[in-house]
């Protein structure tokens, strides 16, 4: 399981006790994993080499991270000056996974060599077969001493890029506790990454790109059953719509929690929300106003409603009955739907039919027995104590990583 806890650590913590209470049911139990900034439990690398294969890997990650820093761009997706940086970004961190094997194949290393002068860092990219086709538009731009288009194509890149800039993530990002084939048979894990609502910006930008390395490792066959959850999913960035759409045949359940549908609007754009919307089997809705109780109401679909009239005149009395097709649930009943009550819609399978596939319910809760349990969860485990010297002296040590990387390609190409 795959759980983005954005008010962390609401349901990493029900994770955590549920996993303890069922751990014998496991014929490999799963480990448990925590992703978090600001009180460091784990660490991954989510640019691992070994699990990038080729330059389609490194294009997807650059993607990913820069449309998670500039919101704004996934609208603009194919301008100019929204693919120039996500190619610069694509050939920096190829170039890191061809160097040595990898070994500084990091964000933090990326974030850094990012920094570097045009002067010392055309040249060094240029050692990298690969990436030439890439960085061609930039050398030319440098040549030509385009300075306001070289700007325009890199700047926003490093300046987005620099944001990111903390000693706490390059600690969580430089290191490897585990990989995020979460359902890998060998070793199932169950990973928790936490977010922080008043720095949602920054961290979801980077929980956007675990998001996205974890999908392209977890669907594929033969693999575990397993589950992605995404609390308020409009806060990153990842194309989910194709795991949406294949995951499910190799045993993979993806589970999004968004508050309105005009949030998933706003954050990524009309046409990717409707591709979302409409790509879910199900769909479960509390209380909703506007276009998204209607876009529910229509999705319910119609029935045959029965209507009687009655008219009352001085000499008699008429009766009149007729059908007349009508929302299921219509609008204003979703409109003003009370806490714990909610409408949906199932989809079933050819061998499983379900008849009754919408619905209009009320959860019926024990609220005692809920709050005995929540008083016997166990706080999640401290997994290191690491002391501010360290994380200090991580942040210094990749700078220095990315200094030696400069001296040794400049010297070897001199």
């Amino acid at each position: 399981m795959f759980v983005y806890d954005f008010k962390f650590p609401d349901l990493t913590l029900i994770a955590y006790n549920t996993l303890i209470r069922n751990a014998g049911c496991y014929a490999k139990p799963p480990k448990f994993y925590v992703i978090d900034f600001e009180h460091i439990y784990h660490r991954c690398n989510p640019l691992d080499p070994m699990t990038m294969h080729d330059i389609t890997d490194a294009s997807e990650s650059s993607r990913t991270i820069l449309l998670g820093l500039n919101r704004d761009w996934i609208k603009k997706q194919g301008d100019f000056f929204v693919e120039s940086p996500i190619n610069f970004l694509t050939a920096v961190i190829w170039f890191l996974r061809k160097y040595n094997n990898g070994i500084y194949c990091t964000l933090p290393h990326v974030i850094e060599l990012m920094q570097l002068e045009y002067k010392v860092m055309f040249p060094l990219l240029s050692t990298e077969p690969e990436i030439q086709v890439l960085m061609n538009p930039f050398e030319s731009a440098y040549r030509h001493e385009a300075w306001e288009q070289l700007e325009g194509q890199i700047a926003s890149a490093k300046i987005g890029m620099a944001r990111l800039s903390s000693p706490q993530l390059y600690y969580v990002l430089s290191g490897n506790d585990f990989t995020l084939d979460i359902n890998n048979p060998d070793a199932p894990k169950i990973v928790c990454a936490g977010n922080n609502p008043q720095k949602q910006q920054i961290f979801g930008a980077v929980l956007s790109l675990f998001v996205s390395r974890m999908l392209r490792l977890v669907n594929a066959k033969g693999k575990l059953k397993s589950s992605l959850i995404f609390d308020e999913y409009p806060t990153i960035f990842a194309n989910i719509d194709n795991t949406i759409a294949t995951a499910r045949g190799n045993l993979c359940a993806t589970t999004l929690g968004i508050q309105d549908y005009s949030q998933l609007k706003r954050d990524y754009g009309k046409e990717s929300a409707e591709v979302v919307f409409n790509i879910v089997g199900n769909i479960i809705s509390g209380q909703a106003t506007g276009d998204t109780a209607k876009l529910l109401s229509e999705r319910f679909g119609k029935i045959v409603q029965k209507r009687e009239s009655i008219s009352i005149n001085r000499t008699d009395t008429s009766i009149s009955r007729s059908t007349q097709l009508d929302a299921a649930i219509p609008p204003a009943r979703i409109s003003s739907l009370s806490s714990g009550e909610f409408v949906g819609m199932v989809a079933d399978n050819p061998d499983q039919k379900i008849e009754l596939k919408v619905f209009h319910a009320e959860i019926q809760n024990d609220h005692v027995a809920l709050k005995n349990e929540m008083d016997q969860y166990v706080p999640l485990p401290e997994v290191r104590n690491v002391s501010t010297e360290e994380i200090q002296k991580n942040y210094m040590r990749v700078k220095e990583d990315i200094r030696r990387i400069v001296s040794e390609e400049l010297r070897n190409a001199a």
